[in-house]
Parts: structure tokens; C-alpha cells; sequence
């Protein structure tokens, strides 16, 4: 745990954020790692289940990612795992493009298909959480009302199990970017087991930052009023949003991009905010330039005092901290620290 005004406030890890080599940086390798560092939690990844599955198979194939009966084999192994470190699995994650596509589609029975099978998978790794990211899918709804329909269907579905949604707004997210976006469906859906995963990178990186300019902002003049806004928008969370509705915050910080990112998807589709957020994210105080601090302490002024969750996606990791995990780790666990410190003194 770190501490925060004399508070204890639990931490987790992000498996999938540990490691790009899997050939060394194994599951179990991993959980020993984030245990030995003091997290107490990590969030499960599909890609760690599914190299898991891969590892420990007998003919060295991967599962498929809709095989649920072999899955769930694979899953009950790593609760038991993590169990052995004393670590709780506090999420299953990331489930994508689920809300929005149209009636009767196919991709609408598959989202609801593809859910009914993480659920079979949290149940065997024994978590009561799932994280749902806000859909960059073409072809979807941009009516919140129809969204918020989606999420509270599924809502509704995971209550009959006793499990929960946190809903995260992805900054590069179709018709959802911002934590206004993901908060507003959230109310309309008006489930009690569905809330929100708020992250530092999301919303920094959508409202305050860019990969596609120079500056490194969202535009490349007007800098004066990018900060007032940002801090407007920090200042509104902070007397909006319920402490109970925030299931647990994410913390990441950004490298700016030099040169810029092409201001275009790449060849699998992916904006430029979804590339940004799958390599250049580094700890805290270790390389990036986001106000981390500003909206950490936004979402503390809320009254929330629960799980901080640690995500990193360094591609700069192996060259910075070489094949050993525990340094890195190490680092991450003392930045939490320092933030929340850091955070204190401002208040």
C-alpha cells in the first residue's frame, strides 16, 4: 500500500504492461516480479491469458481467444499462481468494442457472446470486475442514450453473478474519448454494479496532449488556454463524479513524440492516440510530460480512496532497465508514492 494523508491506499499492477519479450518475461516471472515490488493486485490481461495458455500447453499452441472451456482451465492455474504471491486479481482486461453496434448485428451478438465468455473466464480466475474501454469501432451509435442501453444490458447480466463494470474512456475512442463522455453514459445506465475506470493517460493524453503536434499539446498555439481548460476540466471532476462511481484509477504518464506521429491510422486501423498508448507510456517521473499530478489530485478531491492501478506500455523500458523486472517494478511502486506526496503538498 502508499499512504495519502496518513490513509493506506491499495495497489495493483497491469500484468500486460510488464515486459514485451514473453520468451522472458513469462506470467509467472511477472507475478513474482509485482509481488516482490509490494503491489497487491494486478490487472489480467486476455494477452497474458492467452501466452499463459500458450506455455503451459502441451503442443506449445496458443488458445483461441474464444476457446472459454480451455481458457477457464488456464485461468483457474493463474489464480492459483497469484495466490501463491498473495496477489489479488482485482480486473479482467480489456474488453473492447462491445457497445453501440446496431440491433440485430452480428457484431451486436458477438460483443453480448464475447461477454458471456469473460465471464466465464473472471469466475475462474476469481474476480468480480470487469473493465470495458469506450469503443473505437466504425459503424457504431454516437446516441449516448444507445450506448448507455448497451452498458446497462450487460450490467445487468454481470449482476446476476455479482460482478461489476468499470467503464474507461479510451482518448482515441469513436463517439466516447473523455471522462465527461464515459460519466454521462455511466449516469444514463444507472446500474449500481457499473462505474468508471478513470486513467491519467486517457485524459491528459485526449484533452490536454497530442502525439500529432509539435508542441506536444493538443494544438500548437494557445498554450495559456489548453492549461485553463485542462484545469477547468480537472476542477469539474472533482465536484462531479461520486467517489464510489470511480472503481479504481489507472496512472501513466507520456512521452512527446518527436518527431510526430502521421496524423492518420496505421495499417491495422489504429488512431494515433491508440498508437501513442500501446508503446509510449512510461512511469511517472521517468521521462514523460503529462500533468499526471493535476488529475490524480482531481480524482482524490472526489473523495476516492480506492485501488491505484499502475499501466505502463514503455517500449523504452528494456533499454532503460535492461531484462530484470525489478528495478523497473521497484520504480514504478516508488512513483506511486511520490505522486500521491507530491499531491498532498499541492492540496
Amino acid at each position: 500500500m502508499v499512504t495519502f494523508k496518513g490513509e493506506k491506499i491499495p495497489v495493483c499492477y497491469a500484468s500486460c504492461s510488464v515486459g514485451h519479450d514473453g520468451s522472458k518475461h513469462t506470467l509467472p516471472k511477472k507475478l513474482a516480479a509485482i509481488a516482490g515490488a509490494g503491489f497487491e493486485a494486478i490487472e489480467l490481461s486476455m494477452p497474458d491469458i492467452l501466452a499463459y495458455g500458450k506455455e503451459i500447453s502441451n503442443d506449445g499452441s496458443e488458445p483461441d481467444p474464444k476457446d472459454y472451456a480451455r481458457l477457464q482451465s488456464v485461468g483457474k492455474e493463474i489464480r492459483q499462481l497469484c495466490e501463491q504471491h498473495k496477489l489479488k486479481i482485482l480486473i479482467l482486461q480489456p474488453f473492447a468494442n462491445f457497445e453501440g453496434w446496431p440491433k440485430d448485428s452480428d457484431e451486436r451478438k458477438d460483443a453480448f457472446e464475447r461477454a458471456k465468455g469473460w465471464m466465464s473466464i473472471m469466475e475462474a480466475v476469481g474476480t468480480d470486475m470487469l473493465q470495458v474501454g469506450s469503443s473505437d469501432a466504425e459503424g457504431i451509435s454516437s446516441d449516448f442514450d444507445q450506448l448507455a442501453a448497451d452498458l446497462a444490458e450487460l450490467a445487468d447480466i454481470l449482476a446476476e453473478k455479482g460482478f461489476k463494470i468499470a467503464y474507461e474512456n479510451w482518448c482515441w475512442a469513436t463517439h466516447a474519448p473523455s471522462w465527461r463522455d464515459v460519466w454521462e453514459i455511466v449516469q444514463k445506465a444507472d446500474r449500481p454494479n457499473l462505474g468508471l475506470c478513470l486513467d491519467t493517460f486517457q485524459s491528459a493524453g485526449g484533452e490536454w496532449a497530442s502525439p500529432v503536434t509539435k508542441s506536444g499539446l493538443v494544438e500548437d498555439t494557445q498554450e495559456k488556454e489548453i492549461d485553463r481548460r485542462w484545469k477547468e476540466s480537472c476542477e469539474l471532476l472533482s465536484r462531479t463524479i461520486p467517489p464510489e462511481k470511480i472503481f479504481f484509477l489507472q496512472i501513466s504518464d507520456a512521452y512527446k513524440m518527436d518527431p510526430p506521429l502521421e496524423d492518420k491510422p496505421d495499417e491495422s486501423g489504429l488512431r494515433p492516440r491508440g498508437q501513442w498508448s500501446h508503446d509510449y507510456r512510461p512511469i511517472p517521473y521517468d521521462g514523460g510530460y503529462l500533468p499526471v499530478e493535476d488529475f490524480t489530485k482531481a480524482v482524490l478531491q472526489t473523495g476516492f480512496r480506492g485501488w491505484l492501478s499502475l499501466e505502463v506500455f514503455d517500449g523504452k523500458g528494456p533499454e532503460k532497465y535492461g531484462d530484470d523486472m525489478a528495478p523497473f517494478l521497484g520504480k514504478g511502486f516508488e512513483s506511486l508514492q511520490t505522486l500521491l506526496q507530491t499531491v498532498e503538498r499541492d492540496q
